[in-house]
């Protein structure tokens, strides 16, 4: 961007709402005073979660129909559509959702978007710690699996995860250990 300018959207129309995702055609205002429009795929947001304690992580292989993949692995994650709820309550709650673990220790580590060419899906990543059993009510339509990586198999659990927003989350805790 130009110094002095700002992009601005200055208008859109909903042309799709759907369950996970909506899209907008939005028009936009460049620094240099051209306009464009562009398609905007329009997401609440995610939690994902990075959880051990200390010799174990704990991720889930689960269908991602999408890719079409059975079995994909990744770090516990979740959609903020809980309305109010903020991005910590939605990580605390769906850990215990997917796992069936709450953590005494909570850490956010970064905010990140997905694929912001196209949409503005934005995904906070925490690390959650001190972990402990609980009990929570899973989605009735999840089809997950818990895995449990020990630490020191780290490097493995990086190479057979595909999922971007876990491999942000593996190698973020692979720069701290």
């Amino acid at each position: 961007m130009s110094e002095g300018g700002e992009l601005k959207r200055i208008g859109g129309k909903l042309v799709y709402r759907g369950p996970i995702a909506s899209v907008r055609m939005d028009r936009f205002q460049y620094p240099d005073g051209s306009k464009d429009i562009r398609q905007v795929v329009v997401h609440p947001g995610a939690v994902c979660m990075v959880a051990h304690d200390n010799q174990v992580l704990y991720m889930v292989r689960q269908p991602r129909e999408a890719v079409e993949e059975p079995a994909l692995l990744e770090l516990p994650a979740g959609k903020l559509d809980v309305a109010g709820e903020t991005p910590l309550e939605c990580a605390q709650r769906e850990l215990a959702e997917e796992i069936g673990m709450s953590a005494g220790d909570w850490r956010q580590l970064k905010s990140f978007y997905t694929s912001p060419g196209f949409a503005n899906e934005r995904v906070h990543l925490f690390l959650a710690t001190e972990l402990y059993d609980t009990k929570a009510e899973a989605d009735s339509d999840e089809r997950i699996e818990i895995v449990e990586f020990p630490l020191s198999e780290l490097d493995e659990a990086i190479r057979q995860c595909a999922d971007a927003k876990s491999l942000v989350g593996l190698l973020t805790l692979k720069q701290m250990l």
